[in-house]
């Protein structure tokens, strides 16, 4: 029987990432219709819900991801590839000994290791090999460098099992930030860890620049004016100074809807702090508050290429999109033979 409890590692430009989590069966709520998609919650004691389950469809369970435990652990393998274009064998060695951290979590608690997945750093690394190598041995699974567009179908996919689709998921990392709309997904090599390395803990005048040119030859269509979810470490720790919680929860962070002034004046009221008072800040440990300044700027940059006023925050992504079963592919329509087709010398279109 296979174990209950599974595990991924995301192996980022900033942090690394343990998830051991379990799926399990968790209420949900049934559809009157499946073309209005209008739910009733079925614990409701009232006509409606009466009606609902007259029209019995789908079961009142489904199997749901649910962490069992996450750690994150500050790699910073961005600045090795911003000064080197390596991973440096020091680094190598930390995050070795983070990793080892890891496995033996996951034998505490017997938990099987699905996937290791590594991102932007190792995408831009002269030497992932000798890294994927490293991990393997700490780990015992081989890990997997994926492309921008896989992080952010899988983080979007995450995303979608707790909220539904219709959402535009950001994933905001160290070293890049991956958009999806269940439909396009596309990578854009810019994270908090990199504008830092770039641009020092608060931009200056700089950024406008760098806004202009980096968004220059990107397209926002069909992402506009719909609902936004923030993945990644900038969501986390912005949602834990916005509620003052001392310690990650999920379960309070899950869901929280924030508006463009509440992240102004989060953003405000970090950037006045000392480096030593923003480090005291719940989610800023870690070398957090070196880098959450430049994660907050562009968030609010991409915000307004979407043309949101509000948006949530999740704690979901690709560790979790990681662990689902991959999904069907739409089946590709037959291309229409153009009425133009010009036919070859022996008659043939």
């Amino acid at each position: 029987m296979e174990n209950k409890l599974q595990a991924t590692i995301d192996i980022g430009s900033h942090s690394c990432i343990l998830l051991i989590a379990a799926f399990e069966d968790v209420p949900v709520e049934i559809a009157t219709s499946t073309e209005t998609a209008q739910s009733v919650n079925v614990s409701e004691n009232s006509e409606q819900t009466a009606e609902a389950i007259e029209k019995p469809a789908v079961p009142a369970t489904r199997k749901t991801l649910v962490p069992k435990l996450q750690k994150v652990e500050v790699c910073r393998l961005g600045e090795d590839i911003y000064e080197h274009g390596k991973i440096t064998p020091e680094r190598i060695q930390e995050l070795v000994q983070i990793m080892t951290k890891f496995r033996m979590d996951l034998h505490a608690l017997g938990a099987d290791l699905k996937a290791v997945a590594m991102t932007e750093a190792m995408r831009k690394a002269e030497n992932p090999d000798e890294v994927i190598e490293a991990v393997e041995k700490a780990v015992w699974v081989k890990p997997r460098v994926i492309t921008g567009e896989e992080e952010g179908k899988l983080t979007y996919r995450s995303v979608k099992e707790w909220h539904g689709a219709g959402n535009v998921t950001i994933d905001i990392g160290g070293g890049s930030t991956e958009l999806s709309n269940g439909e396009t997904t596309f990578s854009i090599p810019v994270g908090a860890l990199k504008m830092f390395k770039a641009m020092g803990p608060i931009p200056g005048p700089e950024y406008k620049k760098f806004i202009k040119e980096t968004f220059k030859d990107l397209s926002f269509k069909g992402m506009t004016k719909k609902p936004v979810y923030l993945i990644g470490g900038t969501g986390t720790a912005l949602a834990m100074v916005f509620l003052n919680c001392q310690n990650f929860d999920y379960k309070a962070i899950e869901g929280l809807e924030m508006s463009l002034a509440d992240l102004e004046a989060v953003t405000t009221r970090i950037t006045n702090l000392s480096k030593e008072l923003r480090a005291m800040l719940p989610g800023l440990g870690n070398g957090r508050h070196e880098v959450i300044i430049c994660g907050l700027f562009w968030l609010r940059s991409l915000l307004e290429k979407l043309r949101v006023e509000t948006f949530k925050i999740s704690t979901a992504g690709l560790r979790f999109g990681l662990l689902y079963p991959p999904e069907k592919e739409p089946e590709q329509k037959p291309k229409k033979r153009p009425p133009f087709a010009k036919k070859t010398e022996n008659g043939e279109n």
